[in-house]
């Protein structure tokens, strides 16, 4: 079994144990809220502007930054057997947004109100954190079934699945009066440049800040064009508290499918980003300890998606991109985690804050929503590109990226089917995902020469 490498072989400040004084955890802490913030907020975000969920959308942003906050004490503290123990940051997930949506407009197509629609999500959402709960008593043996090559396709088709809804937000946003105008094309691209631009500086702090640098630049440009509304500011309401089941509970059987086939997949990418924070904090990647933490984070991640959909907000998640701070920064310790958390619940308590996110007009969070969810597909690809790809392997993703694509484009092709059955095949990540995971069983192994 590996052994926890020292300081010194590590380049660690402070190692997962250590108990740095308030002055340096702080300062860790609000690094690591820096490069999670948009990502905990921008789902929230994108769901309420497409599914126009109006006047809740701030108080979203703000249960989903308390929630985050939650978790992530959870998270890194390790209650139990319930996570990792390791400084492991949650925030809301992109990986669900497709099947959330799907399960939005069905509801919305049926003359559900916002309200509806939100009690919708959030009782799927609750009844499929239970797939990830169960998993996580044996995540270390789906090897079988869930492949590098199922992951990377079905992490591929969320990206390329998303990328419709980023684009039509850079465009101006769905039913916008001036959609595809070049002010909002502009905009879209300002974002883009500025990302691209700090994202290959030398100084490691301004490549982790890129995406909210794009947001503020691109936010101050739309201003001095007279793009953003501060009138609507002034309607938030300063503080909320948290209120369990805000929009009541619902739950549909073939809207449910999707969600929890997503669950599958989050759990998967949960081991692969605590075992690369193990990596970086310079702890074992074998044997019972590191075990114990991949179940006990899984599991985390589970119960942790649980509280989100009983306070109001979406799927959680392990944050890859805290592992890079983690790094950048030689801090590991796990009560940093303790700080970050109480600044996410403080964040959380505040709806004006989801408010000035609101006032981010749709060309400017596209600009940057389209960078995030193309990024996701790439890193789909980067896991696929890990496999030697033979005859087997090209036919899998074949037929899994021609059908998910496929009914991505075309979503009428499933629309004479029984409509459990529609809403399950309309979603291409389910799809594509099963899709793979049937082909993986069926398909025989090529035998080697």
């Amino acid at each position: 079994m590996s052994e926890p490498a020292s300081s010194a072989s590590t380049g660690m400040v402070y190692k997962l144990t250590d108990k740095p004084s308030p002055g340096p955890a702080v300062l860790a802490a609000f690094q690591h809220v820096l490069a999670s913030i948009v990502g905990i907020v921008t789902p929230s975000l994108v769901i309420g502007g497409v599914l126009g969920l109006g006047e809740h959308v701030p108080y979203l942003i703000s249960m989903s930054l308390f929630v985050s906050g939650v978790a992530t004490f959870i998270q890194s503290r390790r209650i139990g057997p319930v996570g990792s123990g390791l400084l492991s940051v949650q925030g809301t997930s992109f990986a669900f947004l497709g099947a959330i949506l799907a399960a939005g407009f069905g509801v919305k197509a049926e003359g559900g109100t916002p309200e509806d629609i939100l009690a919708m999500i959030f009782g799927v959402c609750l009844v499929g954190c239970l797939v990830e709960v169960i998993l996580s008593q044996f995540i270390t043996k789906l090897d079988r079934i869930i492949t590098p090559t199922v992951t990377g396709i079905v992490i591929t088709i969320i990206g390329l699945s998303l990328v419709k809804v980023g684009f039509t937000d850079f465009a101006g946003g769905v039913g916008a009066e001036d959609l595809g105008s070049p002010v909002n094309l502009a905009l879209g691209a300002i974002v883009v440049v500025v990302i691209l631009a700090f994202t290959f500086q030398k100084n490691p702090m301004l490549r982790i800040a890129a995406i909210m640098l794009g947001l503020v630049a691109g936010f101050i440009v739309a201003a001095a064009l007279g793009k953003v509304n501060f009138s609507s500011l002034g309607t938030q309401p300063i503080f909320a508290l948290p209120i369990p089941f805000k929009y009541g509970f619902s739950f549909d059987l073939g809207l449910f499918l999707p969600i929890a086939f997503i669950y599958l997949i989050t759990a998967i990418e949960t081991t692969g980003d605590l075992t690369a924070n193990s990596v970086v904090s310079g702890e074992p990647v074998e044997g019972e300890v590191y075990l114990r933490r991949i179940k006990g984070g899984v599991l985390a991640d589970g119960i942790n998606s649980g509280l989100a959909a009983i306070f109001n907000t979406f799927p959680n998640t392990t944050f890859s991109q805290n592992n890079g701070v983690i790094q950048l920064t030689g801090v590991a310790s796990r009560h940093v985690g303790l700080y970050i958390a109480a600044i996410l619940v403080i964040l959380g308590f505040f709806p004006i804050i989801g408010g000035v996110f609101t006032l981010i007009p749709k060309p400017v969070l596209g600009g940057a929503t389209l960078v995030l969810f193309g990024t996701i597909a790439v890193a789909g690809i980067r896991i696929l590109a890990t496999q030697e790809i033979d005859k087997r392997k090209v036919y899998i993703m074949a037929i899994s990226f021609g059908l998910g694509l496929g009914v991505t484009l075309v979503p009428d092709a499933v629309k004479g089917l029984p409509t459990v059955v529609q809403q399950v095949f309309a979603t291409p990540i389910t799809l594509s995902g099963l899709s793979a995971i049937i082909l993986s069983l069926v398909l025989p192994e090529e035998k080697s020469a």
